[in-house]
């Protein structure tokens, strides 16, 4: 008998066994992403009581600023495990990052469902075909 939180076997044909199947490791995501909206300014976001709050109200360019620095700090986790360093270090640091995404989804009004869907859009999709697809579509944008 499946459990509730799992993705069949079917759903799942294309993942390694490796990777999670639990679709509460999503609503994780998607709980913290409505935790951040209650955040907002616009909904009442104290930045004196809360972090994210607090980023929220000083704007994009500090907002980018943290995404910046957190992707940083993964590369360095990454490169200091390639040679013998903690490998908590890099999961810590990328968990920091995926938060401060979500801090810049919401701060332009976009949910983690349209990044999922996305992802799921290229799901199968080779990423040189990906590639070679934007680069068409950009060029028809531009009326090339």
């Amino acid at each position: 008998m499946q459990e509730k939180n799992q993705v069949t076997a079917e759903e799942n044909s294309h993942v390694p066994s490796t990777v999670g199947t639990h679709v509460s490791d999503l609503n994780t995501l998607v709980r913290l992403a409505g935790m951040i909206q209650t955040r907002l300014p616009a909904n009442g976001g104290d930045p004196e009581q809360s972090y994210v709050a607090r980023l929220l109200s000083k704007g994009a360019d500090a907002i980018l600023k943290k995404v910046g620095e957190e992707s940083t700090e993964v590369v360095m986790a990454a490169k200091d495990l390639s040679h013998g360093g903690d490998s908590q270090s890099l999961v810590n640091e990328m968990a920091d990052l995926w938060f401060h995404c979500l801090i810049a989804l919401a701060h332009y009004g976009l949910q983690p469902q349209q990044v999922f869907d996305e992802l799921e859009r290229r799901v199968g999709v080779s990423g040189l075909e990906e590639k070679a697809l934007r680069k068409v579509r950009e060029r028809e944008k531009n009326g090339d």
